[in-house]
């Protein structure tokens, strides 16, 4: 006689929700879409506003990376980042993650895929995966355009420290890209707050909008300076730490700090939607 803990004949439970169809599934939602053309259209934004505002440059005694953003496409790419790892790049971990598995269940679809049967670990971790490949993807798509726009507006060349020297231009696409490795490590709390939430609620918004609100009260916390030594351990007193591999001679220490903290607040996060998921009672 059969027992309960048999399965069909053929049944392989690593190869439900295939990678390649979460993704297909996820990057045919207007929302991805819209996110990507927000993401490109910012330094054509900008650009358009240096052309406007004229030279950037000599209009206080302290120069400062925002001052070198007309010196060459790599400080233009530079300037991008800067302007908008505080909040701007939020916007798609948060997207991407929160809304995941939380508009499964708003659609009321999350029951069906489990009982395809999809295992609840594997689902999560499929919609996880994607979500965390598309944030990265939304973060090299920015720098990607900018030093593109930026090439074509102020041609190729070094990028130049506003404390004095240049990096050439090998150089400066090395310091870049390990600048936005740093900012996609940084940003796995918001990721990990957003997918935990994804996974405690049936309203997409309301995972979306609690990582970031919470996030951004991350932000005012860390501009209390009252708070001390404390501000230590939140992760957006490093979020601006990537600044550090743009000099002549890179510091790694504040950026190995920030990998950490946001290492740590991560996987908690990450440990406890796979354990909460696993005892909910789905029924949406």
């Amino acid at each position: 006689m059969s027992t309960l803990t048999e399965v069909a004949s053929g049944y392989r439970a690593g190869r439900t929700l295939p990678l390649r169809v979460e993704l297909v599934r996820q990057l045919k939602r207007r929302r991805t879409l819209v996110m990507g053309a927000v993401l490109a259209v910012l330094p054509f934004v900008l650009l358009i506003a240096f052309a406007i505002g004229g030279d950037p440059g000599g209009r206080n005694d302290r120069i400062t990376l925002m001052d070198t953003a007309t010196a060459s496409g790599a400080n233009f790419a530079a300037v991008n980042l800067f302007v908008s790892a505080g909040f701007l790049l939020v916007i798609p971990v948060a997207l991407f993650c929160g809304d995941t598995v939380a508009s499964e269940a708003g659609w009321s679809s999350l029951r069906y895929l489990l009982a395809a049967p999809v295992p609840r670990a594997r689902l999560l971790w499929s919609k996880l995966v994607v979500a965390l490949g598309m944030s990265l993807a939304a973060m090299v798509l920015l720098p990607l355009v900018a030093l593109a726009v930026g090439t074509a507006a102020y041609g190729w060349g070094p990028l130049e420290i506003p404390t004095g020297g240049a990096l050439d231009t090998g150089t400066a696409a090395r310091r870049l890209l390990v600048a936005v490795a740093y900012i996609f490590v940084s940003q796995l709390v918001t990721a990990a707050l957003a997918f935990w939430l994804s996974t405690r609620t049936d309203a997409p918004l309301g995972a979306v909008g609690g990582a970031v609100g919470l996030t951004i009260v991350g932000n005012v916390l860390d501009a209390v300076t009252a708070l001390g030594h404390w501000r230590d351990f939140l992760p957006a007193h490093w979020q601006f730490a990537w600044a550090d591999a743009v000099q002549p001679r890179p510091e790694w220490s504040g950026m190995i700090q920030g990998t950490a903290i946001s290492l740590t607040y991560a996987l908690v996060l990450f440990a406890l939607a796979f354990r909460g998921f696993a005892r909910k009672d789905v029924v949406s």
